[in-house]
């Protein structure tokens, strides 16, 4: 077992312990899920379980899994066995992780629950009637999360070096001229995932469809005017995922310089991405980045004070900078400002900002700024802003590109912050 897992448990462990102190509980139990079935059919969703249960163990989790906590104890693994022909065997992963818990296995007919505590608490989907109601628990053990001990931090390390491969992958294909699918085909063999796998289902639109935020299709057909190609795709480490984004063009003109210009301000607000700093603060930076580059190119003559006062930026950057990153792509307790659930919503000029906190070391977060050219937006602009400054001329001649995001994942330190997503494609180079 390395360090760094058993440094992790600890981790875990004291947290819980906390919880269960707080909340006078003798134990809490985590439950991976269940799998669930499409509608009328045999066949069942893609499985992701509860990040709760995921985050004690290094290696991913199945359905109808446990995790059994008391204070003092190791934890528990329950593990479930079948009596089954159809799917291929589950066997308890081996290795030195093994040191650290009880391991015990159990058919789903079995109560392996019946000599657990009166107060014993249940976290993750359809809890069993044995549990106790504990509200605020959730909250109470969600607002830790955020800040990652090492062990994840490896992790997500890992999942960038895959997800920065597939990328690299990803942008050869769209130079040779490929198709939506064809790119993502070759991201998910150069990041070595099935589609199933990936920790969100990767998007990637070529020209306009770089527009679309979050593009669903994955085209069969090949352009033979491919200018653009937006990739928001990532992959995972034992649950841990990265979420990259990267865009591309073919030619050296000017919304490639549009492209460069964006991404000298991501780095800058990465670099930014320090303790103590409100994630509130990087976002309206990242407005007046926009503002900024607007005026440079030419979209826009107001100046930056009066685009920040008609919300001009917002037409062409409307979603929030980023996201606490972990066991989920947008990781819980964002909005949180403490254990106690009191929440910290985003103001009506950043209504879909998924991060409210202030900063601190070792949160993992997401820095996403973009610019694109959403005709719904540039409409309702036109309609709702009078004197926008803007020249639609010259927008109509950025529309066949799309749009543009770059986004990268920072572990957030007193200093210097580490920019995960950087480190790996300079190592795959």
């Amino acid at each position: 077992m390395t360090t760094a897992y058993q440094e992790h448990l600890s981790v875990l462990s004291h947290r819980y312990e906390a919880a269960m102190a707080h909340f006078d509980l003798d134990a809490i139990v985590l439950a991976s899920g269940e799998k669930s079935y499409y509608f009328q059919d045999d066949h069942t969703h893609p499985f992701h379980a509860y990040s709760g249960a995921q985050q004690w163990l290094p290696f991913t989790l199945g359905a109808e899994t446990y995790v059994v906590l008391k204070t003092g104890e190791k934890p528990t693994l329950v593990w479930p066995i079948r009596d089954d022909f159809w799917h291929a065997p589950n066997p308890v992963p081996s290795g030195d992780w093994q040191q650290n818990w009880n391991i015990i296995t159990a058919r789903k007919t079995d109560k392996w629950f019946a000599n657990l505590p009166k107060q014993t608490a249940w976290l993750g989907p359809q809890a069993m009637s044995f549990a106790v109601a504990c509200e605020g628990l959730k909250a109470y053990v969600d607002f830790d999360k955020a800040v990652k001990t090492d062990f994840e931090i490896q992790a997500m390390r890992q999942a960038s070096t895959r997800g920065a491969a597939g990328h690299i992958a990803a942008k050869e294909a769209f130079l040779a001229g490929m198709s939506e699918l064809e790119i993502h085909l070759a991201f998910l063999k150069a990041s070595q995932q099935t589609a199933t796998q990936e920790p969100y289902p990767g998007i990637v639109g070529l020209n306009e469809h770089a527009a679309v935020l979050h593009y669903e299709h994955k085209s069969i057909e090949k352009l033979s005017d491919s200018r653009t190609l937006l990739i928001d795709a990532g992959a995972n480490q034992h649950g841990y995922a990265s979420d990259i984004t990267r865009t591309f063009t073919r030619h050296d003109d000017d919304f490639n310089a549009l492209i460069n210009d964006l991404d000298t301000m991501e780095q800058k607000l990465c670099r930014s991405a320090m303790s103590g700093v409100a994630f509130k603060d990087l976002h309206q930076d990242t407005l007046a980045g926009v503002a900024t580059l607007l005026s440079e190119h030419k979209i826009c003559s107001l100046s930056v004070e009066e685009q920040l006062a008609k919300r001009i930026p917002q037409v062409f950057f409307p979603h929030g900078l980023g996201h606490l990153l972990g066991l989920q792509v947008h990781d819980v307790g964002g909005h949180q400002a403490d254990k106690m659930d009191t929440m910290s919503m985003p103001d009506e000029h950043a209504p879909f900002l998924r991060l409210t906190r202030t900063l601190e070391k070792n949160m993992v977060i997401t820095i996403e700024p973009g610019l694109y050219f959403i005709p719904m937006l540039l409409d309702k602009m036109q309609a709702e802003i009078p004197n926008h400054g803007c020249d639609m001329t010259r927008i109509q001649h950025f529309m066949p590109y799309g749009g543009i995001r770059i986004e990268d994942n920072v572990v957030v330190k007193n200093d210097q912050p580490e920019n995960l997503t950087r480190i790996a494609f300079e190592n795959a180079l």
